[in-house]
């Protein structure tokens, strides 16, 4: 359900009551936070989920399945009991539903064959379709590596900021009815700080970087050696950085400031530095190298901000909440597939070699918006940016859901 314009102007207003009352400060208007969180407003697309057959994978039998299977444990071993049903269109996918099919095929252990056969057994193929269109984009990301020190010094000299005390997230669905949420006018979240009594946005990139706006309110994780590196892994928001003596400390995404994120091939197009058609992320990533200078002033033009924390362990988290897997995990709009949802993927590589196999559903990113729209997760290094870098590629996915929540085809 869609909210008329009035009742959604209403509810907003609301919202502005509710903070004033329970926390002495009041929205001040929340037009510009709500545009720049806000999806991009076009007409809301036709979705709707078709049930098919295992036969009609491209390239099922060929998967190497036990090769997914860290994802798959991993997926299935975050599963909550308590969890709200998913949604895909009018089927309803319960937590008990999840599990269940979960328990079934992890049973199989790791003989591809027997894999294979639970996974059919326990899950049916469910098309994911947009305006009678099955087919979509899909781009590629990976960890970022990174030279840095624990303290500023020599030619560490650009911070990686955690999670400023002075920013404020307010989760609307606390708020708002969920019908409110429908709306791709409102966002989940509004981002901001407390100046006098009042909320308003959080400060920009170019207030962050050029301004040094949160030095005085913010921890630094990690002082790294180049700005261009820095922006890079704001981009893909995990990676590895190498600090002196050769310990290699891992950080991941931990929040963000509020603001619509502007890629960087788009700002040095509309620059006139890079043509239409040539900015790949190594052509831009090489220009702004080159480009010191003014690489500093272009990069400020991207207002989306992101800080880091430290991760222990294995890495590098998505925003599922689980360690990615390359080549088995990938970034998807969760308005459409649900985070940790078994997904089988037919698209190709930047090579034009097809990708046909089991992933998971275990990421999201700001530029991952639309039905059939999905960001493949190459793995760290520059190996894995070589690839992910260059791929734009057309495809689709099917995301597989348990037995019990659709009737076969």
């Amino acid at each position: 359900m869609t909210l008329p314009p009035a009742l959604r102007s209403f509810a907003l207003v609301g919202l502005g009551a509710l903070l004033g009352a329970g926390a002495a400060m009041v929205l001040t208007r929340p037009t510009p936070v709500v545009q720049v969180l806000a999806p991009p407003k076009e007409p809301a697309p036709k979705v709707r989920y078709q049930p098919m057959a295992f036969s009609e994978l491209r390239g099922w039998d060929d998967d190497r399945l036990a090769e997914a299977l860290p994802a798959l444990t991993r997926t299935c071993a975050a599963l909550s009991e308590t969890a709200e049903p998913q949604r895909l269109g009018d089927l309803s996918i319960t937590a008990a539903d999840r599990k269940k099919a979960c328990e079934e095929v992890l049973t199989a252990g790791a003989n591809t064959k027997a894999l294979r056969a639970a996974i059919e057994a326990a899950f049916q193929p469910v098309a994911v379709i947009a305006t009678e269109k099955s087919d979509g984009l899909f781009t590629g990301y990976y960890e970022a590596t990174l030279n840095g020190s624990l303290t500023r010094e020599g030619p560490y000299q650009y911070p990686l900021y955690g999670v400023p005390k002075n920013l404020i997230s307010v989760a609307l669905k606390d708020f708002l009815p969920p019908a409110a949420l429908e709306s791709g006018d409102v966002p989940r979240t509004v981002v901001g700080r407390i100046e006098g009594q009042k909320l308003t946005p959080f400060f920009t990139r170019a207030d962050i970087d050029l301004n040094e706006a949160i030095a005085n309110d913010s921890d630094v994780v990690a002082w790294i050696d180049d700005p261009v590196d820095v922006h890079v892994l704001h981009i893909q928001g995990s990676g590895q950085v190498s600090l002196p003596g050769g310990a290699v400390m891992r950080v991941g995404f931990a929040g963000h400031n509020g603001h619509a994120f502007r890629g960087l091939g788009r700002i040095l197009i509309d620059e006139g530095v890079l043509p239409q058609g040539g900015a790949s992320m190594i052509a831009v990533r090489d220009w702004l190298k080159q480009n010191p200078k003014r690489a500093q002033e272009l990069m400020a033009q991207n207002a989306r901000y992101i800080f880091f924390r430290r991760i222990t362990g294995d890495g590098p988290i998505g925003a599922a909440g689980t360690a990615l897997t390359p080549g088995r995990s990938l970034a998807v709009d969760p308005r459409y597939v649900p985070l940790g949802s078994f997904v089988w993927l037919e698209t190709v590589d930047p090579d034009r070699l097809p990708i046909r196999r089991l992933v998971m559903a275990q990421d999201t990113g700001a530029a991952i918006l639309g039905v059939v729209r999905g960001d493949y997760f190459w793995g760290a290094g520059e190996p894995a940016f070589a690839k992910a870098a260059r791929m734009r590629s057309p495809g689709r996915y099917v995301v597989l859901v348990p037995k019990p929540a659709v009737v076969s085809p």
